[in-house]
């Protein structure tokens, strides 16, 4: 599966700082100082509908990631899925009566078309559930000839007492994960389990349903946790940076994941930070495909809004924050684009050397890019104001509004 085209990041003068961040695992802040290569993995989409304000604010905040790592003069080995087979999105191709591979390629080739024009720097490896189904069937049978995971009716869960370090990303106690796994696609109540919380790490085919060769655990397809562990260990390995989602993914994908990748190497941890998004909201509820409360890049583009208004939107809200889209977010959007475009247009200005490191201080610190934008707004309101004489002013502005926020002025 390919991914979209990258942008241009500009070089700026100088270098980047180290990104303080916080991590959910450690329930505080953590300074990562990657080597010459940062390694992160960031959850897909699973492409039933997109790309909602939900996905574009999960997918701006780990962008910001990867621009503070390239300003440090590293490289960065991102990797990102497709969850292309999954029970929703199943459901909703039988409801609307399409196939549900032809359903996955239209929105994914949808996602990518948002992603390009917010200008989010793509995965190295952009990689769907269905072609990774090779290498993840070799890990269930690892499992489970360790003991950590076993057969119920032809399907195979994994153990999670087989996991020291079970409950150390998420933090949460047995009866509010027990609550959660029913509401994120989890079968607690499902009589025969070892542990309630244990997860599907292969479901036996059901009928009218997709199914693949599962070499000794027979036909059928991979369950939701095991085929990120799947491709982010092929590309990643143990230990990596950021494993990165929306806030919603702490329990049970994150958990699961970290405990199925700890089991199977005996290393841990699968990654240093765990780092989530907080969701966005629209009408008072959290904005999901569920509730069908969504506000699509798309259609705003269509409408004719600017792509870097609607990153500057996004930008506006810390990104561990929860909030809530109006007409008013992407009205402030769009002036303070405007204010920004007329200040970097006039031949010289007021010197930005201490602007850019406002910028990288500010992102450095948790990503806080409302910071970083106060700042700018401070250099574009005395820019209009006054003006200065320094020739290179706007340009080093605009670089840095580019390589730092991904916004293109």
């Amino acid at each position: 599966m390919h991914a979209w085209p990258a942008s241009e990041v500009p070089a700026l003068p100088g270098k980047g700082r180290d990104l303080q961040i916080h991590d959910t695992s450690t329930q505080g802040k953590v300074t990562l100082s990657p080597g010459p290569v940062a390694r992160i993995y960031v959850c897909g989409i699973t492409p039933y509908d997109a790309t909602h304000m939900g996905h574009a604010a999960t997918y701006n905040a780990f962008d910001l990631v990867q621009r503070v790592w390239l300003d440090t003069k590293r490289q960065v080995h991102y990797v990102q899925n497709v969850t292309d087979v999954d029970d929703p999105l199943l459901e909703r191709a039988l409801r609307d009566g399409h196939d549900w591979t032809e359903l996955a390629e239209r929105e994914t080739a949808l996602f990518r078309e948002d992603m390009t024009a917010l200008r989010m720097l793509p995965p190295q490896h952009y990689i769907g559930a269905v072609e990774a189904i090779p290498g993840i069937v070799p890990l269930v049978e690892r499992l489970r000839d360790a003991g950590a995971a076993y057969e119920l009716d032809g399907d195979t869960y994994f153990s999670v007492e087989s996991d020291p370090h079970f409950g150390g990303v998420s933090h949460l106690d047995a009866e509010a994960m027990r609550l959660l796994s029913a509401e994120r696609g989890g079968d607690p109540e499902r009589p025969g389990k070892k542990n309630p919380l244990d997860p599907m790490l292969w479901m036996a085919a059901r009928p009218g349903e997709p199914s693949w060769d599962g070499a000794s655990l027979g036909r059928g397809r991979p369950g939701w946790h095991i085929e990120c562990v799947a491709i982010a260990l092929d590309h990643l390995g143990m230990g990596f940076d950021i494993q990165g989602g929306g806030s919603d993914l702490a329990f049970p994908h994150h958990e699961m994941g970290a405990s199925h990748a700890q089991a199977l190497t005996g290393e841990f941890p699968m990654a240093k930070a765990y780092v989530h998004a907080g969701m966005v909201g629209l009408n008072g509820a959290k904005m999901s495909k569920s509730k069908g409360n969504l506000v699509f890049v798309s259609a705003l583009r269509r409408s004719g809004v600017d792509p870097a208004a609607i990153r500057l939107a996004l930008l506006s809200h810390h990104y561990r924050s929860d909030w809530e889209w109006t007409d008013q977010v992407l009205a402030d959007a769009v002036a303070r684009l405007e204010r920004w475009r007329a200040a970097v247009s006039r031949p010289d200005g007021i010197a930005a050397d201490a602007l850019v490191e406002e910028v990288r201080e500010a992102l450095a610190d948790d990503l806080d890019a409302p910071a970083a934008l106060a700042a700018v707004d401070r250099w574009a309101d005395a820019q209009i104001a006054t003006g200065g004489s320094d020739e290179s002013a706007p340009g080093l502005v605009s670089r840095t509004v580019d390589a730092l926020l991904g916004v293109a002025l």
